[in-house]
This record gives structure tokens, sequence and C-alpha cells, in this order.
């Protein structure tokens, strides 16, 4: 065939175009090589499910350098692999009442799908020592808030011998019994006046240009001691930074009416009046339904309110707490000791004779207290919007460095073990949406912290490209709590939830506990910017009354004139 001008000129189009389609064909393929070297860990075929987009669908997640990097349907490669068929890829869980702050308790939690864990009701003293102790010695992210039992152990029991920083399981038992052993446990029966109430603030203070997450109350045990002007000034001050105001309420369990509702009121009424944040911890008795009622309204309005429970209708705490006196456990709790009072450790319910013995002989003693008024309750809480699960999560008593100890040797309460599993189990049961239940264990508490300020939790409870990479994944259809409370059952790890992710690093890896320190702290940027303001009454009144003039200077000014 000759070839004219013309067919020349097609013939070079059509061999550039073939060049040129090449070319492309090579960019996309070492463009695909490049991002099959790009990823750290791969997820794939997973049902990715984020509260927050409402996305549900079957892709594939690329991580790198501990954050999301890509969440995508097309085959993405990575130097790890895990098949996530038949398994939901969701945010990791985020507990905000976690006491689990030793080992073996640590690696039951995270079998349980948590990868971040603060004590934000207990809190802790000396903040800044804390988060240095949990440095690159943590496998779930770490975070507490400054502890008003702590604080008030510290200006009401001077005598007591204070260690370099303590959390739940020191101040629970050892500081609690020392601060007593005078006779007087100033911390939980002494009321401040205006020089305590001072020290207290700037304690507060010191801890929150720290990096505190919050002011953590456990007002409901130091109810004689903690008045409401003290509540309301520890409010205002957390308020001041934008932390939000924890507490285990006054009255809390109370079933006397109008008791049990009105230790939430109190602290709701200061977070309204101050526009402040405000967490409403284990709303899971007397009461709750009014409660969140308040709360829901609240949030209607715009303010940044919410509440947690645990699914479980058994309580847990030292056997030495006040309210489990015969005076108050007897006579204004109507509860019966051998019917109610269970003590893991010796494996069975208490008589009032072996509470008192035991209460005496080790007031750090953690007992567990049945509620049946709960199992009625529990279904309801599984459906409540911004109601967040949140376990109170409770320390083995087994040493820091527990790791390595067998989960049937836990003693204490299953919550620690089973809350998010049992969660996901009931809701399956009981036809609750998973995206719902997510939004709770997940989106929800990350969003109210968010919303309050703190970073670190703007970037978590989602399953977002450019969101860390803490991530549980389950399957819906097998995941179970196994933990009950029989002695040896009691710390059982759940199961079917084989992999979580922390910060990008395999924590639980075909259902192992995995020894990594993948843990970061959460926690606001340390300052040097008090907002503390010392009280007083002239200071008080120079603010909220106006100014008047001296009536007798007058009279004077009337005599001189008519003189």
């Amino acid at each position: 065939m000759k070839l004219t001008r013309y067919t020349l000129m097609a013939f070079q189009k059509k061999v550039i175009q073939l060049a040129f389609s090449l070319l492309v064909v090579i960019i996309v393929s070492s463009t695909t090589l490049v991002k099959a070297q790009e990823y750290d860990l791969v997820i794939l075929n997973g049902r990715v499910i984020d509260p927050e987009t409402m996305l549900d669908e079957i892709l594939n997640v690329g991580i790198k350098n501990g954050n999301i990097a890509i969440i995508t349907p097309k085959e993405i490669k990575g130097k790890e692999t895990i098949d996530a068929k038949d398994h939901v890829v969701a945010p990791g869980f985020i507990d905000t009442h976690f006491h689990a702050l030793d080992g073996l308790s640590l690696k039951m939690a995270a079998r349980d799908g948590v990868t971040t864990g603060m004590d934000l009701e207990i809190g802790a003293i000396f903040v800044d020592e804390w988060y240095k102790a949990k440095e690159n010695a943590w496998p779930l992210n770490y975070g507490t808030g400054i502890s008003h039992e702590g604080i008030r152990i510290q200006v009401h029991d001077p005598e007591t011998n204070l260690p370099k920083w303590a959390d739940a399981p020191v101040l629970l038992g050892k500081l609690r019994a020392d601060a007593c052993a005078d006779g007087t446990c100033g911390w939980q029966d002494t009321q401040s006046d205006v020089e305590h109430l001072n020290q207290l603030l700037q304690l507060v203070d010191e801890a929150m240009m720290q990096g505190a997450l919050s002011f953590s109350s456990t007002v409901g045990y130091m109810v004689k001691g903690v008045s409401t002007l003290e509540m309301f000034k520890m409010q205002e001050l957390a308020g001041a930074y934008g932390r939000v105001s924890t507490a285990h309420v006054r009255f809390h369990g109370n079933p006397v009416n109008p008791q049990a509702p009105l230790g939430t009121s109190e602290i709701l009424a200061n977070a309204l009046a101050l526009d402040a944040p405000l967490l409403l911890l284990h709303n899971n008795d007397f009461g709750w339904m009014e409660n969140e009622e308040k709360l829901q309204r609240a949030r209607e309005q715009g303010f940044n309110v919410w509440s947690e429970y645990y699914p479980y209708d058994a309580a847990s705490t030292s056997i030495s707490s006040s309210f489990f006196k015969p005076e108050m456990y007897k006579g204004v709790f109507n509860a019966v000791y051998e019917e109610t009072m269970y003590d893991p450790i010796a494996d069975k319910f208490l008589t009032e004779e072996e509470y008192i013995k035991t209460a005496k002989a080790d007031p750090s003693r953690l007992v567990v207290v049945f509620s049946p008024s709960r199992k009625e309750w529990l279904p309801n809480w599984l459906r409540m919007p911004h109601m967040t699960v949140a376990s109170d999560a409770i320390y083995s008593g087994k040493g820091v460095d527990s790791w390595d100890l067998p989960y049937e040797m836990y003693q204490g309460h299953p919550r620690t073990a089973g809350t998010r599993a049992k969660v996901l189990r009931l809701g399956r049961e009981q036809g609750v949406p998973l995206m719902f239940s997510i939004a709770q264990m997940s989106y929800w508490p990350a969003k109210h912290l968010g919303d309050a300020g703190l970073e670190a939790m703007q970037k978590r409870g989602r399953i977002q490209e450019g969101m860390v990479a803490d991530i549980t994944i389950f399957n819906p259809k097998t995941v179970t709590d196994n933990a009950t409370y029989k002695s040896g059952e009691q710390g059982l790890p759940s199961t079917g939830i084989p992999y979580v992710i922390v910060n990008g690093q395999l924590v639980v890896k075909d259902s192992k506990f995995e020894k990594v320190w993948a843990g970061q702290a959460i926690r606001y940027p340390i300052s040097n910017e008090s907002k503390y303001e010392a009280i007083s009454k002239e200071e008080w009144l120079r603010h909220h009354a106006i100014s008047t003039f001296s009536v007798h200077e007058l009279e004077h000014e009337d005599e001189d004139h008519k003189h």
C-alpha cells in the first residue's frame, strides 16, 4: 500500500497514541506498585462502619504512620495484611471510666476492644508525674483527670504520706486508709472553709495547666464533706479551661425520692449556668430516666452534656465506702448484706458481721454489690442516644507488671473483661442497630470530648481518612462476653474480637494480646497560664453586687449645706 501524506500522518498519530497509552500504563503500574509498598498495614474485605458519616460498606483500609491513609473499594497492599471478611471494622472503643491500671486488667480490656482508657472518675494527683509514668509503657491510649478525692486528702488530711503520683489503685486503697488512720477521714467528712477551698482550687488549677482532662469528682463518697459551693467552684474553674467536669454524683444509688435525681440536678445546674461541659458518670441507677431527659433537653439547647452506663446489674467499689455502713446500707438503701454484697476474693456473699470484719481488716477490698432493678433498666440503656458505654473497669490488684498472669487469676467485677462484647451481644439479641452500639462505644465519647477542645479525641472515634488508626475488628454474629461473677471466670476475655489496633499497631492479633507499647497520651497542651482566682467574700461582693455610697457622708453634706 502506498503511503500518502495523509495516511503517513495518521500512522504517526496512531504510533504516538500507542506510545502515550504505553506510558500511561507504565505510570499507572508504577503508581500502583508505589501504593502497594506505601501502607504499613492493610485491612481487606471488612464491613467498615463510621457513625459520624454513617458509612457502612465493604471496603479496604490502608494504614500508614499510625493514621488511616486510605479507605477504598480498590485493591491495596501493605507490609502486613488482615483479611476482615465477615467482620466489622469499627473505630476503637473509648472508655472514659477506666480504672484498669495494671497489666492483667489492661490486657483484658484490650481483648474487649478498648483502644483508649481514661480515668475521668477517680482521676489522679500529681498529673504530670502520672503521665510520665505511662509514657512508652502502655499498650492502650491513656489519660486522667484531677482527682477531687485526691486533692481533698492533700488538703484535709495533710498528715498523709503521699507518693510521687497516685491514681485509683492507691487512692481507693492505701491513701483512703492512711487518711483515716488518725480517726478523722477529712477527705470525706470535713467541709472546706474559704482557705481550704482556695487550696483545692489551686491544686485543680495546677493540674489543668499540666494537661488534665477533667475535674473528676467522687462526691457520692464525700456527701458530708463536699459543700454545694465547693462543687460549683470546682466546675467553674474546670469550665474556665474548657474542660469537662465528671461526677459520681451525690446520692448515687439512693432509692429514696427525691435524693436520687438531686445529685444530677446539682451538677447539671452548675454546668448550664457556667456553659461548661459535663459527663454524668454511670447513670445506671435510680432516677436515670429523669436524668437522661434533662440531658437530652440540654443538648437540644446546645450544651455539651452526656452520660454513661455499663451493661451489668451489679456495681463494684471499695468495701470501706461510707454508704456500706449499716445505718446507710440497711437503713436508707434497704439492702440485705447476704443477698447483695458479694466478695469476689472470698467467693461468697457476706453477712453483716463478715462485712464489718472484712472492712476493718482490709479496707481496700473491692466488693460486688447487686441491684435487682438494673435488670429491668438495662435493655433501655442500649437504646439511649449519647449514653456512652464506660466500663468502670477495675484494676486486678496483681501489680503493674502482671501482663503474663492467666486471665483466670483476675478477681473482681466481670465488667473489666466483658463490657463492650456484652453490649454488642445484647444489641444483637435485642435488635439494636450496630451503628448505634458503635456510636455509644466510640464516636459519642470522642465527639463530646473533642467538642470540649481535646484534639486527640477529634481524631479518634471515627473510621475516616486522616484519622488516627485506632481500630477494633469484630465478628458481629459471634462476638460475646465470657466473664461471669463466678470465681475463676471473672476475667475470662471476650471472644469474636480478633484484632485491636492502637495508633496503627496491633495490640491484639489473632485474638492474642501483644505486649506492644502503642499507647499515646490523651492530654491537653501543657500551659503556664493560670486561671485561678482567689475566693473571698469581698471579691465575691465586688463581682456580684452593686457599689454604694456612704449614707453617713451624705448626712454630713446635708448639715454643711444648711449651715
